[in-house]
Order: structure tokens, then sequence, then C-alpha cells
């Protein structure tokens, strides 16, 4: 009898042929990328030094999805599917605690270790009005003595998720106005202070975590992310990424030549062999940022149309310090109703329906707090309304340093 003939593709893995396995096999290849395996080479050192990586950088990974017996065979639903494509950082867990962190590589060249130590320094953390990225470890790479790497706690975007209410932008302009004021105090410019240099402690309205790589989903990597709302759940703000930092001595001027960061639209940048006051581009910039995240992004926050326009004087010999911009800040604050604190920000493509829901969202904790009254204490509603009115409008001597 004839052999019968065996058709090349029958010979191939099945999986080969299934349209769905070479989807995923290109969107999430089993495989360390390029600019991955540095991280890999280094996982054995990072773990002497106490910090460990993710399974995806171990020496002997094995895509969890491809192991042998394994029930999930979707890689959309595997942590170590997610590749981390910015390189010169990645996240890590502290073996002493099991904290998370975040590693920075730099090259020797930088003065960001020595600028960020110093402004870190154990007697400047405690300064409330501290807003610097504090250095938990750094040291030396073993192969490469022009590497070493930084360690510090793990922070998210600012601006990730988006604010939600008038007293949350509020806060957050005061910290950072103070954490700028505090770094000028101490004879630090930082001359790129842009969006992606201001980032948060988000453990109190994300306290569940979120994935590193993937960072709109949970640790798990497939879970979506339900954030609370900052106004409830005060958050903390920071300054990071000296790479470009400028520190001077005391007394020294801050007129210097300079190229600026990423922010183009500073006026002294156009003429950049012409020297300028490194504090006031700090200044400029970080006005940059409360006008384009801010006044240009939600509706109704007329109180920061004045700071926004002193930060962003044409003429930097014409712009106020930080320390001045600070005091403008907390006489505008001052006038500022302490009841608008939970207001609902409004974009201005936003609905009629979008406003309603919102604010109706709002509400909602004002209401629970008036059904304690009505339910356990038995006061009326006729009583209960003039009783609010009188605190909110007449009585509420509330301010924003003591809310």
């Amino acid at each position: 009898m004839e052999a019968a003939s065996v058709s090349p593709l029958s010979r191939k893995d099945a999986s080969a042929s299934n349209p769905y396995e070479v989807f995923f096999s290109l969107v999430y290849p089993a495989r360390i990328k390029e600019y991955e395996k540095h991280w890999c080479d280094r996982y054995d050192f990072l773990l002497t030094q106490g910090y460990k990586l993710r399974t995806r950088y171990h020496p002997d990974w094995t895509p969890s999805w491809k192991a042998p017996n394994t029930k999930q065979k979707n890689p959309v639903y595997c942590e170590d599917a997610h590749e981390h494509v910015i390189y010169m950082v990645m996240d890590a867990r502290r073996t002493e605690d099991n904290s998370k962190v975040c590693i920075k590589r730099i090259t020797k060249f930088s003065n960001e270790i020595a600028i960020a130590k110093y402004l870190t320094s154990e007697e400047l953390l405690s300064d409330p009005k501290n807003h610097c990225l504090p250095v938990l470890d750094n040291f030396v790479d073993p192969e490469d003595s022009t590497i070493s790497y930084m360690v510090m706690p793990l922070l998210r975007d600012f601006s990730d998720p988006e604010f939600g209410a008038h007293g949350e932008v509020v806060d957050c302009v005061t910290q950072l106005l103070e954490g700028l004021t505090f770094m000028h105090d101490h004879f630090v410019a930082h001359t790129d202070l842009t969006t992606v240099n201001i980032m948060m402690d988000a453990q109190p309205i994300l306290p569940q975590g979120w994935h590193f790589s993937s960072r709109d989903f949970a640790p798990n990597g497939y879970e979506n992310l339900k954030p609370l709302a900052r106004i409830d759940h005060p958050v903390r703000y920071y300054i990071i990424d000296f790479d470009g930092s400028i520190r001077f001595s005391p007394g020294e001027s801050p007129v210097v030549k300079g190229v600026g960061g990423r922010d183009n639209d500073p006026p002294e940048l156009m003429t950049p062999h012409i020297p300028f006051d490194q504090y006031k581009l700090d200044v400029f910039t970080l006005g940059n940022v409360f006008r384009k995240e801010f006044q240009q992004k939600y509706l109704n926050l007329d109180f920061l149309d004045g700071l926004i326009q002193i930060m962003m004087t044409h003429d930097f010999r014409q712009r106020p310090t930080s320390q001045a911009v600070l005091d403008y800040w907390y006489k505008t604050r001052e006038r500022i109703p302490i009841a608008s604190a939970r207001w609902p920000l409004r974009k201005p493509t936003e609905t009629i329906v979008e406003t309603v829901i919102n604010t109706v969202a709002a509400a909602r904790s004002g209401v629970n707090n008036l059904r304690y009254l009505f339910e356990e204490v038995g006061v009326s509603l006729v009583v209960c309304l003039d009783m609010l009115f009188y605190l909110v409008c007449v009585k509420d001597k509330r301010t924003w340093a003591n809310p």
C-alpha cells in the first residue's frame, strides 16, 4: 500500500495555523525585547542589593502562558506579558519589606544623584514644604562603573487619573508652589519643571496598586483600575528628575546661560546665548504647567488666571520670584470659598447630561451626611437646610490651610 502523502501544513505546530495564536504571538511575543535585556542581565545583582524584579526579567524566565500544564493560555491575562519600553527605569520589590520601588539607571556624567540626595537629606526632609523625590538607595553597576542606580519610591504621573474637584486643584497648586520655593531656598534650579517631572504618591487613591508597564491596569495586568477621589484621599505631589538641575552656592547669581528643558515656551530660551535667571525659568515653566493642565482643560478655574499671568511674565527680569508667587497664591487661596472644594471640575466639551451626573455624584457625600441628621437625630428637612445654609454661607470659618 502506497504511503499517504503528508501536507507540510499538517506537520507544523497546530498553534501556528491558528489565527488567534498568530495574532497574540505578534502582540505578546514570548521573548524579552532588546531594550529590556539590561535589566535581565542585572536581575541577580539587584537581588543581592535587596531588590527583586518582576518574573519577566528573571534570567530563566519562561512566559507563563507557555509554561507546561498552564491553564491560562491567553497572554492578555498574564502579568508577565507586558513589556516595558522606558529602558532607564524599572519597578521592583524591596526584599526587606516587600514595598514597591522604582530603580533608575543613571550615567556618571549626571549630577542627579548628588542633587537629589542633597535635597532629600534627613534634615531637609523634615520640612513639610519639601516635595523633592526622596532617594532611598544608590549603588554602582558591577560591570560598568559609568552607570549608577538610584532607588526611589514608586510614583505615578500627577494627572493620572484626572482631577475631579476644585479642591484637588487648589491642593496640587499649593504643594507644587511650596516645593518650588523650597528648592530655590536651597539654591537649586530645576530647569525642566514640566508635566513629565511632576508625579504623585498615588497609594491613597489606588491602594490596590497598578502595573508598572501598563498603568491603566491593576498589578495583575488585566483588571481595570478603580481609583478613589483625591478630595477624600489626598495625595502628595513630588518634583522629580534633577538630571539637568543646577545647584548654586549661597550668594551666587542664578543669571547664567542655559538651554532649558522640554518646555520651549519661555521667551528667554529664544536667546540662549544671553544669560538669564534660572530660578525665574522654573517659575515660568510651572506656570505653563498650570495653564496647560488646569486652565485650558477645565472651566470655572478663574482663581488661577492672575497666578498664571504673573508666573508667565514675558520678561524674566519682571517675573516674580518663587517666594513672591507663593505669597500671592496664599492670598488668592484665602478668597476661594472653602465650601467650593467639592465642586466638580467641568471640561469645555462636557454636555449638560455629563454636568448633571457629575454634580449629583459630587453631592452624594453631602447627602449621606444629611441622612444622619434626618434618620438619627430627627431634624426636619427645613431646619436642616437652614442649618446647612448658615454653616456654609455664614459660619464656615475654615481655611485652605486648616480645612
